[in-house]
């Protein structure tokens, strides 16, 4: 135990809660068969009370996934640990992470519950889940602000009542990285049968420590890291699966432990989460961001070029930064290009949407020189060819933008197969673009967020474009891409329109 740190992701739960973020059952088993093949321990694939998609998604990746735990978050009551139960039934392993609130301001405002009614719900709890499995997680919601000697009390009892993981989590990213260190040694210290259990820490970054809160834990004991692939989450985030991974393995020198995190495969990961959830990574973000290892100043090209660790304290090559190059091109064939897909752990649902694709990729390598396999992933993602039935197509798009004069489109769509067209100006193409498909369609959303990103290099990259539309207070991100920016900015619009038009909806598990 001393000497291994366990991964627990919860992109597919915690990350999930971000605006806009949720996916389909299909895209969640992009994203584990990704995590698996990354070596993650734990994923975190859902809430399966949340709803019947959940349940389902969390079951379908339980079937799937053989080189990780997988788990099912649930609060202490029968109903979501049934729910739970059911949906890891087919795991090779399964794990049911329960949690109740255990600070006053939860327990008063929140739960209006009694210290030991919340202690018998949490004992309650665990031993239903081992019920269903014998490895039974427990967290205290909030432990952050929570009495001490409060949580040594409950901690002590779910042990008792047999959970194998005890989660502390930062639920509101208040800590500082010397308090919470100093949190977690006391836990174990004061706790009674602590070298039972394995320690756990789940940080938020509301102040911008969630990182450097967990470091904090791991140094005082925790052997298990709860994080997400980009920092991905609700308000400002969770701590990043890539820099705990990272900080681990690059300082030995100071933290005892090591994670089975296949390193190489971060930066497949990231783009990977990146495309599904329409969320894209900063330039400057630690270990996956564009820049994280360029170089400008001369000082420090001077510095690599002699010697890369004058500047350079982990390898771009160590983090899965290389040319993804698809040595596939117009004369490439349908096995090939399966057997590719099969490489980055995408499995179409039919022949039916193998053909789409496949004629999709043809059509791409005409537009491109060179294709990467974030240009299959975008392409796979594009047009939703996992998510099912969708109300709105575009057909075609017809773009007229010139100097002084006011930029117009004019549009063929489908909405229910029915052909439809749609015309409009703007202060743009872009925009002239949205108010003419908004002429016909008349959602009433409120449009959150524009966003452009380049999916690889060079001029004839695709573009891929992320919407974030608003409607009744539903949140919904929308992605296109395709190397003409108008085109992948009508196909991102019309993703979130059909994203809206679903009936797919999403219950927070804290609510």
């Amino acid at each position: 135990m001393k000497d291994r740190l366990f991964i627990f992701d919860t992109t597919l739960r915690d990350g999930e809660q971000s605006p806009g973020a949720s996916m389909t059952k299909e895209e969640k088993l992009r994203i584990a068969r990704q995590l698996e093949k990354l070596g993650v321990d734990v994923i975190e694939a859902g809430f399966a009370a949340a709803s019947p998609g959940d349940a389902g998604a969390i079951r379908a990746i339980a079937e799937a996934i053989q080189g990780s735990t997988i788990c099912s978050l649930a609060r202490a009551n029968e109903r979501d640990i049934h729910a739970a139960g059911g949906a890891i039934e087919p795991a090779k392993s399964g794990r049911i992470h329960t949690f109740i609130a255990t600070s006053p301001i939860h327990m008063e405002k929140k739960l209006r519950m009694q210290p030991d009614q919340v202690l018998e719900a949490a004992v309650k709890s665990v031993k239903l889940a081992l019920e269903y499995t014998d490895d039974v997680e427990f967290s205290a919601e909030d432990a952050v602000r929570s009495e001490m000697d409060f949580l040594v009390r409950v901690f002590d009892e779910v042990i008792k009542a047999g959970a194998k993981t005890i989660n502390v989590p930062d639920t509101v990213g208040y800590s500082i990285p010397a308090l919470w260190g100093e949190r977690m040694k006391q836990l174990i210290e004061r706790v009674p049968n602590s070298g039972k259990v394995i320690w756990s820490t789940h940080c938020h970054n509301d102040l911008g420590m969630a990182v450097a809160n967990s470091l904090a834990a791991v140094m005082n004991g925790a052997r298990q890291v709860e994080c997400t692939i980009n920092g991905l989450g609700e308000r400002a985030g969770n701590a990043s699966l890539e820099e705990i991974v990272m900080a681990v393995r690059t300082r030995r020198d100071v933290f005892n432990c090591d994670t089975r995190i296949d390193a190489t495969q971060i930066v497949p990961s990231s783009k990977l989460v990146s495309t599904i959830t329409g969320y894209p990574v900063q330039p400057n973000k630690a270990i996956v961001g564009a820049n994280a290892f360029a170089h400008e100043s001369g000082i420090h090209q001077d510095g690599v070029l002699k010697h890369r660790e004058t500047y350079e304290i982990m390898r771009a090559e160590d983090v899965g930064w290389h040319a993804n190059r698809l040595s596939l091109g117009k004369l490439s064939g349908r096995n090939a290009f399966k057997t590719k897909l099969a490489e980055l752990g995408i499995v179409l649902a039919s022949e039916e949407a193998l053909n789409t694709a496949f004629a999709r990729f043809k059509d791409l390598a005409d537009k491109k020189r060179e294709i990467f396999d974030e240009d299959l992933q975008a392409l796979v993602s594009d047009e939703g060819y996992a998510a099912g039935h969708e109300r709105f197509k575009l057909r075609s798009l017809k773009v007229c933008s010139e100097t002084g004069e006011i930029p117009n489109a004019q549009l063929v769509f489908t909405d229910e197969g029915v052909e439809k067209q749609a015309g409009g100006t703007g202060s743009g193409p872009v925009d002239a673009t949205f108010k003419a498909l908004e002429s016909v369609v008349n959602s009433g959303a409120d449009l959150l967020l524009y966003s452009v990103n380049n999916i690889t290099r060079g001029t004839d990259a695709q573009g891929e474009v992320t919407v974030r539309l608003a409607l009744d207070g539903r949140v919904v991100n929308g992605q296109g891409a395709d190397t003409d920016i108008v085109v992948a900015s009508a196909k991102a619009y019309l993703h979130a329109l059909n994203k809206l038009h679903s009936k797919r909806e999403r219950a927070h598990p804290q609510v």
